[in-house]
């Protein structure tokens, strides 16, 4: 269904082009670019929200963090593969050092979900997930979404302790 949608949205772009005499052409992937930024906003945003309520401060985003999630959520959708496991055995750690950032605390990972709110939903209920969230010696974060060939989204989410 996402790779059905994705394909609508690209053509929708090519039609104020085609009004205005312009020829635009859209990949399905490129047009999913947006859709991945907001996806991922909206995954900071719920956590920021439950980490309140909790009593934690906000999480700020990083850029490090934020590649090595992108980087490992791209990696799962490429391979098909679920797992903190990563391309060539790497781990978070790793991952998050390679892309700058030294103070890796723990990752969530999630596939197949529509939205940030559902995704930080099912995040909330299993208990390992949530301890990562609601882990108030957390200070940075860094979300990665990416969508399959087929249109299923994968999800990373990386903290960070400084």
């Amino acid at each position: 269904m996402r790779s059905s949608f994705t394909r609508r949205l690209a053509m929708l772009a090519l039609v104020p082009a085609a009004l205005f005499g312009a020829i635009a052409v859209a990949s399905p992937a490129q047009a999913a670019v947006p859709m991945t930024t907001q996806l991922q906003s909206d995954i900071v945003y719920w956590t920021n929200q439950h980490r309140v309520k909790a009593g934690c401060a906000k999480l700020r985003l990083d850029t490090g963090l934020a590649r090595a999630a992108r980087n490992h959520s791209a990696w799962m959708s490429k391979t098909g593969t679920f797992s903190h496991t990563g391309s060539g055995g790497s781990t978070f750690v790793a991952r998050s050092r390679a892309a700058g950032y030294s103070a890796a605390l723990s990752e969530n990972i999630a596939w197949g979900y529509r939205d940030g709110a559902h995704v930080v939903n099912a995040w909330m209920k299993s208990p390992g997930h949530r301890a990562n969230i609601l882990n108030c010696k957390a200070k940075a974060v860094g979300v990665g979404a990416a969508y399959a060939a087929n249109g299923t989204p994968y999800y990373t989410q990386d903290f960070g302790s400084k």
